[in-house]
Formats: C-alpha cells, structure tokens, sequence
C-alpha cells in the first residue's frame, strides 16, 4: 500500500478561525432575536458543516426553517466572513503547512481539502494565501447534504481525484487525512481512510485515543515515517 493522496480538513487546520466561525454564528442568532449559549457553538459545530451547525442550532430553539432560508443565512454568514478576513492583515494560516505542502509535492502526493465550510469560504483564505495551487480539488460543505462526521465528502473526494485522474486508481486505504475534530477523524475512518490528529482544537491526549496519529502541531509530522508505515501493514493508533 502506498500513499497516493492528502486530504485535509480546513477550519482549524488549515486556518485557525474557529473564533471567527463562532462570532458570526451567534451574530446570525442574535439576528434572528436568539440569544447564543456558551459551549454551544463548540458542542454542536466542531467539524462540521456550516449547514448542519446552524440547522442544529436553531432546531434546538425550536425554530424550524425552509432550506432555502437556511441557504440566504448561510450566504449572509459567508459575506460577513469575507469582511472578517479582509480587516485582517494577515491570515491565521497555521505554523508548518507551507512546508508540509512542500514536502508532499516533492513526494508528488495529491492534495485536496474537504471541509464543512462554504467553497467561497475555502476558496477566499487559499487564493488570498496563494496556496490554491497545490490542492487538486476542494469538496466543501456546499457539495452534499451529509456532513462529518458521516463519510460521505471523504468518499466524494476519492471519487472526484478518480474522475479528475482516470488512471490513479485511488482507494481510500491510500490516503491520509489531516484532521482536527472528533466529527472529522470518524468521517475519515468511517470512509476507510488513516488519521492524522492535529491537537489545534482539541488536547493531544483526546485525539490520541482516535486518530491512527497524532501530533501537537504540522511541523511535528513526520511524512517519511507515515510514508513507511504506509509500504507496510496498515498501522494501529499511535502518537507522533
């Protein structure tokens, strides 16, 4: 088995704006004459989709609204997001993902994202950081109705990668996701894909018990040594 593909998740590995994603959810409620409640954004929303947080969030207040009204919230929060990133001077991208990137192109693996977040979203921080290049494909929160941590953008992503390149012959077994949530590894491992836990958003110690890796941060993953593990018999949870 060889490692052919890289996917990674966006929000809190690519960019640390959970903050950001937080405020505008409680500005949509508030909105909406709702008021947030502490903890919940991180209970409910973490890893996943934009989507399903907020239709989670107002079903819990007994709010019941159409899809189409979910989509004019969602497009709202997406502009706000947009005007967010532009009062920053520079993007929260973090430490270690310029030269993963580097590294995984030198080892010539495929890289693509997949997120909960809205393409417009994703799309936005990776030309604004001059990172679009390097990624194959982006399968974002606005492609399905599923949301991590069901499998279903981790299996659309190996089916678009398949589709792109009609020779690759991708299998899930082949690639890595990067990750940082409880939702986002069982998505990946659901989809018959290994884990690398990032401890960006939750401790070490809890991702370690879940995710096939993990590290405190980018610049501590080891990709020669996932790389050889990967040549042998697919490998048990272990700490990096």
């Amino acid at each position: 088995m060889t490692l052919k593909a890289v996917l990674f998740d966006f929000n809190g590995v690519i960019i640390n704006d959970e903050a950001i994603h937080e405020k505008l959810i409680g500005q949509i409620l508030i909105d909406e004459n709702l008021r947030p409640k502490p903890g919940e954004y991180r209970e409910i929303c973490l890893g996943r989709s934009d989507r399903a947080c907020l239709s989670d969030i107002l079903s819990r207040r007994g709010r019941v609204v159409t899809e189409n009204y979910l989509t004019q919230l969602l497009t709202r929060k997406a502009e706000a997001y947009r005007q967010e990133l532009e009062k920053l001077e520079k993007l929260p991208i973090y430490p270690g993902l310029e030269d993963l990137i580097y590294k995984l192109r030198v080892a010539k693996i495929k890289m693509a994202v997949v997120s909960g977040a809205l393409r417009a979203e994703v799309e936005l921080v990776l030309n604004r950081a001059n990172l679009a290049q390097n990624f194959e494909l982006i399968v974002a929160g606005d492609d399905l109705t599923a949301s991590k941590p069901e499998p279903d953008s981790y299996l659309l992503a190996v089916e678009r990668l398949n589709q792109k390149f009609p020779d690759f012959n991708l299998k899930p077994s082949e690639c890595l996701a990067i990750e940082d949530t409880f939702a986002g590894i069982t998505a990946a491992k659901s989809a018959g894909i290994q884990v690398v836990g990032v401890a960006n958003t939750y401790p070490f110690h809890m991702l370690q018990r879940q995710a096939n890796w993990t590290v405190d941060f980018l610049t501590h993953l080891e990709l020669e040594r996932v790389q050889e593990l990967f040549s042998r018999k697919a490998p048990q949870t272990t700490a990096s």
